[in-house]
């Protein structure tokens, strides 16, 4: 049964980060609204079959690559592109290890960048579409968040810049989320977490406007989407 307003139908959805947080919100909004989802997750053991998926690093182009063409062969073929995955690393930019900082680059730019170029083609067959995850970080700038800022803001115009390019071609929207009550926080330092009383979304609120996205009508574009808790303090 469609749930949605437009008839679109979601088709066969990729997405990255899909086995926990924002990512796995999505897959479960697409698979809900008749949508059929694959997912590319550093580990996906945890959903236990539940969609089709493969285990990559987004920052390892040769996985990415190998991933999305095995995905395409087992749903028969690729409608939309989704890449929730996504890391942070914290601190001051003298205190932060540079690999560190440079792997945010690569999982959150050049994860997003490889996963779009590997399924382009699949995409562009069937004038689909592809959603970006930023953040409200890739619009507003703060301290002892070099790494993400300069990730977000990169994917960011990275997307403008694709739908530019490929504009009659394929639909591409960028998702600028504000924070979520994901797991995304976990592995930071105690300072660097949202303190009990902050504005965070639902995941799955926030797959609703992806799947929102997604089900545009042909020749329709939403091509950047702020979703942000009714009290943001950072917004606008």
């Amino acid at each position: 049964m469609q749930h949605s307003l437009y008839p679109r139908p979601l088709g066969r959805i990729l997405v990255t980060g899909g086995a926990s947080g924002l990512g796995e919100a999505v897959a479960s909004a697409v698979e809900e609204a008749g949508g059929s989802p694959g997912v590319i997750d550093l580990d996906v053991s945890s959903l236990s079959g539940r969609w089709p998926a493969r285990a990559a690093d987004v920052s390892d182009r040769s996985a990415v690559e190998r991933a999305v063409s095995e995905l395409a062969e087992e749903l028969g073929g690729i409608d939309g592109v989704v890449t929730a995955a996504g890391i942070d690393r914290c601190g001051r930019l003298e205190d932060v290890d540079a690999t560190e900082w440079e792997r945010v680059i690569g999982v959150n730019l050049l994860g997003t960048v490889s996963t779009v170029r590997a399924a382009l083609p699949h995409i562009e067959r069937a004038h689909g579409r592809v959603v970006t995850v930023a953040s409200s970080l890739a619009l507003r700038a703060l301290p002892e968040a070099t790494a993400y800022c300069a990730s977000k803001f990169g994917v960011l115009g990275f997307s403008r810049a694709l739908a530019a390019e490929t504009a009659g071609r394929l639909g591409v929207t960028t998702l600028i989320p504000a924070g979520m009550r994901t797991r995304f926080f976990d592995d930071r330092p105690e300072q660097y977490r949202p303190g009990p009383d902050a504005q965070l979304n639902e995941p799955s609120d926030v797959a609703r406007s992806v799947v929102f996205a997604l089900q545009q009508p042909p020749h329709c574009e939403v091509r950047e989407l702020v979703i942000c808790p009714e009290q943001e303090p950072s917004w606008p």
